[in-house]
C-alpha cells in the first residue's frame, strides 16, 4: 500500500500576503475588533450561570434528579454558595468592560465592590423571580388545552423557557448589567426562536404559545395575563434621527399591551404610542399602528364573514375593527 502524500500547504508568499491584508483590515477599521483591552464578558460563563439559576427556579427538572424534602435545603445552600462567586466575577467583568468602552482604564479589582453589591441584590430577587415564573407556568397550562400537566410545560414548552430566561435577565438589566442580561436572552432566542429584550416590562401570568418568531422590543410594556401566539411582533416604527443622521435613542419605541389581551399568530403591533386596551383580542396577521380601546376585537376583513364576540354573545361595550 502506497503512503498517502500529505496535503500541500499554501506557499509562504501567499500566507504573508493574506496576513498583511487581514492586518490592514484590523488596523484600518476599528469596528468588529477588540484589542488592547482587558475586560470582556464571557458568553460561555454567563450561559453556565443562567443554567444554574434555572436549576434553582425549577429544582428537580434540569439539574439533580435525586432531590427530596430531606436534601433540598442542603442542595439549595450549596448551589447558592457556588453560584454567587460566578455571578460576581461576570458582573465585575461587565462593569469594567463598560468603563473601558467609556475610554477609562479601570485597575484590577476596581469594579469588585460594586459587583459584590449587585450580586447580593440579584440573589435577593430570586424568590420574587420564582414566584413570577410559577404564575407563568400556570398560565401556560391554563392557556393550552394540549398541556397534560405542569411538568410537560416546564420541560417542553419553548415559550416558558424564553419567559423564564427573560425574568432572570430583566433583573440584571434593572440592576445596570445590560450586557449580561442581553447575552442571556439571546441564549434563549437561539434555542426557542423567541426574542424578548431584557428591558421589556412584562406583568405576571404571561404566556407565549408555540413561541417561534415572537419579538418583544426593549420598551414594550405588557400587563398581567397577556397571551401571545407564534410570530407576534411588538416592534418600533421608523425611528427619528438627529441632525447628524444618528438614531435618537432613549425613547419609548414599542407598544403597550394592557392586562388580559390576546394577540394571535403573526400579529404585528408597532410604535411607542400604540396601546392595546385591556382584554382586547388582536386577530392573526393584523398590522396595527394605532391605539385601540379596552375590549376591542381587531381582525382582517374577510368577505361574507361576520365578526362575533368570542363567546358568541353580544358584547355591548366591545369595539370591533375590520382591517
Amino acid at each position: 500500500m502506497s503512503a498517502v502524500a500529505p496535503p500541500k500547504s499554501r506557499s509562504s508568499p501567499a500566507l504573508e500576503r493574506l496576513s498583511k491584508e487581514l492586518l490592514a483590515s484590523y488596523l484600518g477599521d476599528e469596528r468588529a475588533r477588540r484589542i488592547s483591552r482587558r475586560y470582556l464578558p464571557s458568553r460561555e460563563a454567563i450561559a453556565g450561570i443562567l443554567e444554574d439559576v434555572l436549576d434553582l427556579m425549577y429544582p428537580g427538572y434540569f439539574g439533580r434528579r435525586d432531590l427530596s424534602t430531606e436534601n433540598l435545603g442542603a442542595h439549595v445552600a450549596q448551589s447558592l454558595s457556588e453560584l454567587a462567586p460566578k455571578i460576581e466575577r461576570e458582573i465585575e467583568h461587565c462593569l469594567c468592560y463598560g468603563r473601558e468602552r467609556e475610554a477609562s482604564r479601570p485597575e484590577y479589582g476596581e469594579c469588585a465592590p460594586r459587583a459584590h453589591e449587585l450580586t447580593e441584590s440579584f440573589l435577593d430577587r430570586l424568590p420574587q423571580i420564582r414566584s413570577l415564573l410559577v404564575r407563568d407556568v400556570q398560565a401556560a397550562f391554563d392557556g393550552d388545552p394540549a398541556a397534560t400537566n405542569l411538568d410537560e410545560v416546564i420541560l417542553a414548552y419553548p415559550g416558558v423557557l424564553a419567559v423564564s430566561v427573560y425574568r432572570i435577565a430583566h433583573v440584571l438589566y434593572e440592576l445596570g448589567v445590560p450586557m449580561m442580561a442581553r447575552i442571556m436572552t439571546e441564549w434563549a432566542h437561539s434555542r426557542t426562536g423567541c426574542d424578548i429584550h431584557p428591558g421589556a416590562k412584562i406583568g405576571p401570568a404571561f404566556f407565549i404559545d408555540h413561541a417561534t418568531g415572537v419579538v418583544i422590543g426593549e420598551t414594550s410594556d405588557i400587563g398581567e395575563g397577556v397571551k401571545l401566539y407564534q410570530g407576534v411582533t411588538l416592534g418600533a416604527l421608523s425611528l427619528p434621527k438627529d441632525a447628524d443622521g444618528h438614531i435618537i435613542r432613549g425613547r419609548k419605541r414599542h407598544p403597550t399591551v394592557e392586562t388580559g389581551s390576546t394577540l394571535y399568530a403573526n400579529a404585528t403591533v408597532l410604535g411607542g404610542k400604540t396601546v392595546v386596551g385591556a382584554d382586547s383580542v388582536i386577530g392573526g396577521s393584523v398590522f396595527l399602528t394605532r391605539s385601540i380601546p379596552a375590549r376591542s376585537r381587531v381582525s382582517l376583513k374577510e368577505p361574507d364573514l361576520r365578526v362575533a364576540p368570542r363567546d358568541g354573545a353580544v358584547e355591548a361595550d366591545a369595539t370591533y375593527f375590520d382591517i
